[in-house]
Formats: structure tokens, sequence, C-alpha cells
């Protein structure tokens, strides 16, 4: 771990500045507002260690694949949401002298996140080469409220003799993508062009044709007074900026107010982007630094008021959660449906910054408590809209009549990922995309999705799963053979135990669907089953078979399901007994010893365990989870949240608690030893799910809310909130009682501790 943050409920605090640290905290310090987003860079020179980032939501790039050999069945790319314009770029100049935090010797430096209000800002103060003192202050933010704008405020004042300060914004689009596969600048320049105060950069992708236009305008003041107007301007290919001189005596502030307008082709017709642009930075000057600030804090005020989770007695579980939620509610605003959640989101090029089958299910959840079914919805949508490409999908393997496989990683529908062993084995997402459906409906109530899309999509995937099992000669059972589980550690394995389980509930799950659609809505189910073709009888008595005669390994002597058939067969060695020098694994072994070993990257049988909970008695769940947690080193980041659930589950919540705090503080810490590469998303989510399904005990039975909470013994309270169907409920547990507020909302039911209470319309319960 690297603890060098400050603990504090409300803000990510860095005092001093360390370069060793510089790249994780360009991760962690991120901001981000649905429409796009920007690791925490200097916007002065750094010639230090760093990875620029800013990235446009929605616009990728289709890097062509490169593998050492070539399979039959490898997609062609690999899609990347790219790095784009360097639009928060100030070169300040001091007598001539660049500020370079790598050069300029440091007498104080802080940086703060502040997650409340949505904004980051720095201070310190720095000694030229020159033996000149100067103050720094720059702050800034995405607008949530007007999520095409980007601000820029950045002040130097002299501290030991006057100085010549030259503030230079530009826009920079000589970028580019430290994964890029062939070391290929993406961007190609379009238009480029002076304003009044600034300037516009407009940038067009090699492939795909996206184009993205940035343009400037800048306030310059002295000790809050307009001054000058550009002293200097200058261009060149992809580049624009201009320059702000003037002598500044001793304690006077020169600041730089840079407003930056973001419009890319995804929303805008491409003949309109220039006007566009001009028209948004209008905006922003008429209304001003204030007001426009000002927006953005009543915007993210709304956001906490139905998503924020209190924990009073442990300030680091509580900036760990907040840091969380302020992640993903700037990551995804469920705007638009033709966007996702990258699994680093906009804080790093890892994973190329496409979907994968983390938003299903670890996302979903999130939003649907906290963002409410419209944005929830989105999401689901999203993967109904790739029906279509996931059918061709399948088709490429060998799959047919309408069965469909959908990607493991993508942009567009297309499968991009190029590794072989994920690509095409790691076909669980499949039952993550059914799981989201059931999850959202009965969550929601919202039937009409199923009938409205969820029913094709259901019987798309059924019809890949039951072609997808084989029939076993020798054990008269369906097997299902060469697969990679949600445990990565494990590759090509015959009858992974979630896999084959989540296939054949995908099976049972699709059949009560069209008897449900087809009891309620008669005329829209004939439609359908004459749009996919699906024959009823023959289809359901093959799901039946296939589902009810499958083979699902079992472990006799420790009575626990096994990850998959001969995992016994390995040498049993428990994660306590490794040497601390050997973790993490994927660090410090060959892969071909990871495979050899009994270690297990992430949750697999207890991800199944999670999902299908009512199935499984306490005991079950105990035995197993105590069988695979003790093997697990947790270095997926999507592994920690479902141990923490089962944890509290089964009464240890001790360990919950510590796997908690491993989730809510992955990156804060860097438990994993690889922060500087973006931040952990999607399993942010896991967080939320760790307290809210963990501590807090919240389940969803027969149309009901359920919680049997827990407290662990270092917290005097948690609270948390929850949008379920027309209510928005607040619980807050103490060592002594439940309070159940219904904030919004009519006459409500909800069970605590299996007895059920009646909560009305801004009533409060307490138990």
């Amino acid at each position: 771990m690297n603890q060098y943050l400050k603990h504090d409920e409300w803000s990510i605090i860095e005092e001093g500045f360390n370069p060793m640290n510089a790249r994780a905290s360009e991760s962690i310090f991120s901001l981000g507002n649905g429409a796009m987003g920007q690791r925490a860079n200097f916007e002065e020179r750094y010639s230090g260690k760093s990875l620029q980032g800013s990235y446009v939501a929605g616009v990728y790039y289709p890097d062509k694949t490169r593998v050492g050999w070539w399979k039959n069945g490898y997609p062609e790319y690999f899609a990347k949401v790219i790095n784009s314009t360097n639009w928060i770029g100030i070169n300040v100049l001091v007598n001539g002298e660049h500020i370079d935090l790598a050069e300029c010797k440091i007498d104080s430096f802080t940086r703060i996140l502040n997650m409340k209000e949505g904004f980051l800002e720095r201070e310190f103060i720095v000694e030229m080469p020159s033996g000149v003192k100067v103050k720094v202050n720059a702050k800034r933010f995405l607008s949530i409220s007007s999520p095409e704008l980007g601000v820029v405020r950045y002040s130097v004042t002299p501290l030991s003799a006057k100085a010549e300060i030259s503030l230079q914004p530009y826009l920079d689009g000589n970028v580019i993508n430290e994964d890029s596969n062939y070391n290929e600048k993406f961007w190609d320049e379009v238009e480029k062009g002076f304003l009044n105060n600034g300037g516009y950069l407009i940038t067009q992708t090699k492939k795909l044709d996206y184009v993205v236009g940035h343009g400037m305008v800048c306030n310059v003041t002295l000790d809050g007074q307009s001054v000058i107007d550009i002293t200097d301007k200058n261009q060149y290919e992809k580049y624009i900026g201009c320059n702000y001189n003037k002598i500044i005596e001793i304690d006077q502030t020169f600041t730089i107010t840079k407003y930056v307008a973001v419009i890319s082709s995804l929303n805008c017709e491409k003949s309109d982007i220039g006007k566009s642009i001009r028209d948004s930075l209008n905006v922003a000057i008429s209304k001003g630094y204030n007001s426009l600030i000002k927006d953005h804090i009543e915007a993210w005020a709304d956001i906490w008021v139905h998503s924020d989770i209190t924990v009073e007695g442990d300030v680091a579980a509580q900036q760990g959660i907040r840091f969380n939620i302020f992640q993903l509610s700037q990551t995804y605003t469920g705007k638009d449906e033709r966007l996702n959640i990258g699994p680093k989101g906009f804080t790093g090029e890892k994973y190329g910054g496409s979907t994968y089958w983390d938003t299903e299910a670890y996302c979903l959840p999130f939003y649907l408590g906290t963002h409410g079914q419209k944005v929830a919805r989105q999401l689901l949508l999203y993967r109904y809209k790739h029906l279509e490409k996931a059918i061709l999908n399948a088709n490429k393997l060998g799959f047919k009549d309408g069965a469909a496989l959908y990607p493991m990683v993508t942009m567009n529908g297309e499968e991009c990922h190029n590794e072989w062993e994920i690509t095409f084995e790691e076909i669980h997402r499949n039952g993550a995309i059914a799981f989201a459906i059931y999850n959202y409906v009965r969550y929601t109530g919202d039937s009409t999705y199923l009938t409205d899309f969820g029913l094709e999509v259901l019987i798309a995937i059924s019809r890949f799963w039951s072609q997808r099992f084989t029939y076993s000669e020798s054990k008269g059972k369906y097997v299902m053979l060469g697969v990679t589980g949600p445990n990565e550690y494990e590759n090509n394995v015959n009858n992974n135990w979630y896999t084959s389980s989540i296939a054949c509930w995908c099976l049972e799950y699709t059949e009560q669907v069209v008897k449900q659609v087809k009891q309620i809505e008669p005329e829209k189910y004939k439609k359908i089953i004459e749009l996919v073709k699906f024959n009823e009888i023959d289809e359901i008595a093959k799901w039946q078979k296939v589902r009810t005669n499958v083979y699902l390994p079992y472990d006799e002597k420790y009575q626990v399901f096994l990850q998959q058939e001969g995992y016994m067969d390995k040498e049993q060695i428990l994660v306590k007994d490794l040497e601390p020098s050997q973790r993490p694994i994927n660090q410090k072994w060959s892969w071909d010893r990871i495979l050899r070993s009994c270690f297990i990257k992430q949750a697999d049988v207890l991800q199944g365990i999670y999902l299908f909970e009512d199935r499984f008695d306490v005991e079950t769940i105990k035995r197993n989870f105590e069988f695979y947690e003790s093997r697990t080193v947790h270095e997926s980041s999507l592994s920690p949240c479902v141990h923490s659930i089962l944890a509290s589950k089964i009464g240890k919540i001790e360990q919950a608690y510590s796997l908690y705090l491993r989730t809510a503080r992955l990156d804060l810490d860097d438990y994993n030893k690889e922060v500087h590469e973006g931040l952990h998303i999607t399993s942010m989510a896991g967080t939320w799910m760790s307290i809210v399904e963990g501590f807090g005990g919240m389940r969803i039975q027969n149309d009901m809310l359920i919680f049997n909470p827990h407290i662990p013994k270092g917290w005097n309270s948690f609270s948390f909130k929850i949008w379920f169907r027309d209510n928005l409920i607040k619980v807050k547990v103490t060592h002594q009682e439940v309070t159940i507020a219904n904030e919004q909302g009519p006459f409500l039911t909800v069970k605590v501790w299996d007895k059920p209470f009646n909560v009305n319309s801004s009533g409060i319960i307490k138990i």
C-alpha cells in the first residue's frame, strides 16, 4: 500500500509533492462530468513522469490488433477511448523561466479534490532557478450543469521580488496514447483559428471520422481588475496559443480564467462544431466564473442529496465511500444511451475505456439505488441496441439460429478484445447481462421493459447457452467445456461452476419471462416470436432438458461447489502462507506458475452464491466462503466487495469490514500497486454494494425492500439512501437502533429482520 493522502470526510488531500506519486495522483485527483473527463495533470509545464489524459465520452479509435499469433475469430481492432486535445495547458514563465515542479525548488504544496462541490484545487510556493519565489493557486472544474464546459482559474503571486510573469494558455492536439499498439497518433487537424482573447482547434480521428472541437476564451486580471489583452499569438500544427505578459509587483496576484468548450460530432453536426464552440463560450463569458461554479456546485449538491453514504466514527471509511460515489457520479450520468462505463472511466488508458461485464454485474445496482430507474434503464438499452451485433459475434464463432454472445469488450457492440482465453472463453458475461435485466425489473417493477426489449435479449442469450453446452456420454450430463470464469487465474477449464450455474439460471429465467409476456401482453408476444422466429414448444423443451441435467462439480470432502473440474488436483496452499514479498503474484510470478496454483484472482464460486443467495442456506454459504476466501488473493478490483457482502451475510462483520476497507480504499491506498494506470471505476460500485447490501443487508424479495443490518464495531453509525420505485428511503443504523425514513413517495412496507413495518409518506420508524 501507499498511504500518502490525508484522511478527510469530504476531500482528498495531498500535502507535499513527491514525484514518485505524481502519476498516481493524476489518477486519484481526476475530474469528469459524464461528457468528458481528465486526469489531474498540471496546467503548467511538468517535465517529470506523467500520463497526460483528456477524454471525450463516446469518441474512440479502432487501434489495429497486435498479437504474436493470429487466431481465427480475433477482432481486427481494440477500441480505445482516446487521449484528445490537452485543453488545460498554461505555460507559466517567471522572468523567462518556466514554472516546472520537476525543476523548481518547492517550499510548499497542497492539492485538494473537493468531492462535495466537485472541483480540484492546488496551491504551492516555488523558488525559481533565478531565486524569485512565487505562490500559485490553480482551481478547475468540469461543469456538471453545462457538460460541454471546463474552467481553469490560475493565479500567480510574486513573493520575494517583482517579476515579469507570462501566462500562455493553449490548446494542444499533439497528443499520444501510451497504449497505442503501433505508436500511432490518432488525430488529424481539421481547422484552427484565433478568437477574441482565445482560439479554437478542431481535430478528427484518422479512422471513424469523429470530429472534436476545443475552444478557449481567457480573462486576465491583476488583483481582480481586468488588465490586458493578448500580447502575442502562436500556432503550429494541431496547436494554438496566446500570451499574456506583465510586470507584477510583490504580493500582486496575476490571474487567468480559461473557459473551454468541448464539442464533438457525437452531439453536433460536423459543420456546426465551430459555431457551437463560439456559442458555448459566449454563454460561459456572459455568465462568468462565479455563476458557472455556483451552478456546478448546486448540481453536485443535487447528486449528493440522494447518493451520499455517511459513516460516523471512521474517517478512512467515510472518505473511501464518498470518493467512490464521487468518481462513479462524474463518470456516468445516464443522459446518453450510447455511452457506458469503462473500467478506468476518464482516469487512464488501461482496458481502452470500453464496456465490460462490470457494468451489469456491479454498476447497475449502484445506479438503480442512487440515480433511479431512468438512468439504469439507459444501461440496459445500450445492450439492447447492440443485440444484432451480439448475434453476429456468436455467428462468427459458429453459433446459429439467433444465438447471441455479447462481447467481452466493446464500444459499438462488436467484440474488440484480443486475448483468446478471455475473448472466446469468458462467456459468463452473457449471464451478467441477463441478470441485469432481472435485477432491473425486480427493483423497479418495470415489466414493460421485458415486453419492449428484454425478452428479445433473453431469448438470444438462452439460444447461445443451449448450444454452448455439450452432452457428455461418460458423465450422462451436459457439460461446459473450455471456459474461463470470473477467476482469470484459471483459463480453458471445463465445467466452471459459476459459468454453468448462471447459464442454467438464464435458461430458467427466460422460460419464466416467455410465460409472463405471453400472459400479460399476448399481442406483443406474438410480434416478438415472429420477429426472432421463436419456436416456443421446441426451444423451451430443449432448454429444460439441458438445464435440469447439467454437471456441476462438487467436492464431497469439503462439501463445497468446485470452482471447476480438477480444481482439487492443485496443491492446496492458503493465502496466509504466502510470503508478503510474493504479493501481488500477478507482478511476481510467471503466468504458468499462477495457472498451476490454487490461488484465485477474484470471486468465482462466491460470485454465483452472491447472485443466487436465496438458493443456499447459511451453512452452505459459510462453508464455501471460508474455503474460497482463504485461497483468494483479491488481485482483481471486483473481488473484495463480493466477499465483504457474503461475510456480512454469515455474521463475519469484522472480516466484512476489512474487505470493505480494501475495496473502498483500493485506489486511495493503492492496494494493488497500479493506480498510476488509472482508477478502478467499475469496481467502485462494489464499495457501495458492500455497505448497502453488506452492512445494510438490503435485499428485494417479492417486490419488498428487506433490511438485515449489521454495524462494524468501530463505527458509531452509518446511513444510506435508496431509490426504490417511487420512493426515496433513508436508512440509518447505529448500535442501538435502525431508523427508516420515507423521504419521498407514497406509503411503503419494508421488512427489517424479517418483520414488516409500514412507513407512511414522509414518515419515520425506529426499530
